[in-house]
């Protein structure tokens, strides 16, 4: 990419796409296109072609996406296999119509069986069943992977896949409806020190392992990529080291500097024992993650206190009751 190279980032406004934006800003790149979801629906097939005939962009990142946790998965099969695959379908095909030069297509580790092999190597792909609670939005994402091969192999378009692990950091979701383990934990110790409360209660027995990316680190991958990577065979994104449930939530514990109790309550699910990726494809082309967990994790509550995310719930979600932290 050239620093006045046209470039279009789907989902700007989103975990990812803000801190794709950040990277790119500070990589010099100006000619950067941005639309609201009011001013571009990107699930409407001829408002998507309009756009990109009109805009012409030369570089892709599509980073829209509807996302959520377990309980909005299971809440709304319908919306995240209709949403997802409808912006991805919409997006790959005009760029490749109107002649886009190349497309990073962002995907999840949730495209992976359930009970993958660990580390999870990229080559698991459809080798077993998925976790259920998610599927609708893993199969999606593997029609999206699918869609960007298949136009690489019949046109010769140049579109990437990336596996991102679980993701974390400024602009992130910490209503606890919808959100995911990390910021679900943040906002559960925030709140329980605001209110004095005793102990904060995490589902299962915190056993579990997960791995966890900085969305800084994913953004600086992302453009990386872009820049050295032309394999249409997906990548996974990740640091290569993961932590139990408890550890991160004596984390959290930590940062926040709550000084109650947790409380693992093992009548609740654990889910899938581990879920760590492979990088070893990622890390043979030079890159590495440079966010450790506890920085990452620090840096992301002084957004969460400073944006007003503590105290207003971002993206229009509305204040509940507390519900239970548990593994994605």
């Amino acid at each position: 990419m050239r620093k006045d190279s046209r470039i279009f980032v789907a989902g700007h406004r989103g975990l990812v796409g803000s801190a794709i934006m950040r990277r790119l800003a500070a990589d010099g790149h100006e000619n950067v296109l941005v639309r609201t979801r009011e001013d571009l629906d990107l699930r409407d097939q001829r408002s998507v072609d309009r756009f990109f005939h009109e805009n012409r962009p030369e570089f892709v990142f599509l980073a829209a996406a509807k996302v959520g946790g377990i309980l909005a998965n299971s809440s709304y099969p319908a919306e995240f296999i209709y949403d997802n695959l409808a912006v991805q379908t919409n997006v790959i095909h005009s760029a490749w119509k109107c002649g886009t030069e190349k497309l990073a297509f962002l995907g999840s580790s949730c495209i992976y069986p359930k009970m993958s092999p660990q580390p999870i190597k990229e080559e698991y792909l459809l080798t077993g069943p998925l976790e259920p609670t998610n599927e609708w939005y893993a199969i999606a994402k593997i029609a999206g992977i699918k869609m960007a091969q298949a136009y690489h192999k019949q046109y010769g378009f140049n579109a990437i896949s990336l596996m991102p692990t679980n993701l974390y950091g400024p602009g992130d979701n910490f209503d606890l409806q919808n959100s995911h383990v990390l910021p679900a934990l943040m906002r559960k110790f925030h709140d329980a020190k605001t209110a004095g409360a005793p102990e904060v209660v995490v589902w299962g027995t915190g056993a579990p392992r997960r791995e966890f990316l900085h969305v800084d680190d994913m953004a600086d991958a992302t453009v990386f990529l872009m820049r050295n990577y032309n394999d249409p065979e997906i990548i996974n994104v990740g640091t290569g080291v993961d932590a139990t449930i408890r550890e991160l939530a004596e984390m959290v514990q930590r940062v926040t500097g709550y000084q109650g109790s947790i409380v693992f309550d093992a009548t609740k699910p654990d889910g899938t024992p581990r879920k760590l990726l492979d990088v070893s494809k990622l890390s043979a082309l030079g890159w590495r993650a440079q966010v450790e967990l506890e920085a990452g994790i620090e840096r992301t509550y002084a957004w969460f206190r400073d944006s007003g995310a503590a105290t207003g719930l971002p993206n229009g979600s509305v204040p509940h009751a507390l519900n239970h932290a548990r593994p994605a």
